[in-house]
């Protein structure tokens, strides 16, 4: 389960129905867990799921209607303090898990953990990228719709920036748009030089 930029989690990935299941009923129940370990970001260990009936009393209802897990091991995907989600173990049998089962079991959440924010920093980074070059794409076609508009108005660039601007306004479009039906010849820079 992960965490978004809300802090609402999501079932991302699941290795069968069962245990996709189990997630959907700590979600919809509000309460197990796995979502205690998110919140937490801190392991939470369940040997038996019918000693927990007075801590989650919808989610252990909902859980024993399905009789498909008896015991649940819940791991923080975190990045020191910073929970990002929870890896989770089931098992049908009630039963702990050993010492070395859980830090091999927090060894992968962090590896996922890593893989995780590396691939979120990479997508952030290709939207700013892209942004930027959006606004440098636009700030082109604003240059020379001004050299357009000066040229043909023998007005100074400032002047025609805000006479460009002022069109805009006025007719509740983005410069950018504006700037672009000039460039293109849609907009006769008449239209926009006029007072």
């Amino acid at each position: 389960m992960l965490g978004d930029v809300r802090g609402t989690l999501r079932v991302v990935a699941a290795s069968n129905d069962g245990a996709q299941l189990m997630e959907l009923l700590q979600l919809q129940n509000d309460e197990g867990p796995c979502l205690e370990c998110y919140r937490t970001a801190t392991a939470v260990s369940v040997p038996d799921l019918t000693d927990v009936v007075d801590r989650w009393p919808r989610f252990t209802a909902a859980v024993d209607a399905q009789r498909v897990f008896r015991s649940v091991h819940a791991l923080p995907l975190r990045l020191r303090q910073e929970s990002i989600g929870a890896l989770n173990l089931f098992n049908g049998q009630p039963g702990s898990l050993s010492e070395a089962d859980l830090s091999l079991g927090q060894a992968l959440a962090d590896v996922a953990t890593i893989g995780i924010l590396q691939e979120r920093a990479i997508r952030r980074g290709e939207v700013v990228t892209q942004q930027l070059q959006t606004a440098l794409n636009n700030r082109v076609v604003i240059e020379q719709a001004k050299g357009v508009l000066a040229e043909r108005g023998t007005i100074a660039m400032d002047v025609a920036f805000d006479r460009l601007r002022r069109h805009a306004r006025s007719t509740n479009q983005l410069l950018s748009r504006v700037a672009r039906r000039i460039v293109e010849r849609e907009l006769d820079p008449d239209a926009v030089l006029e007072p």
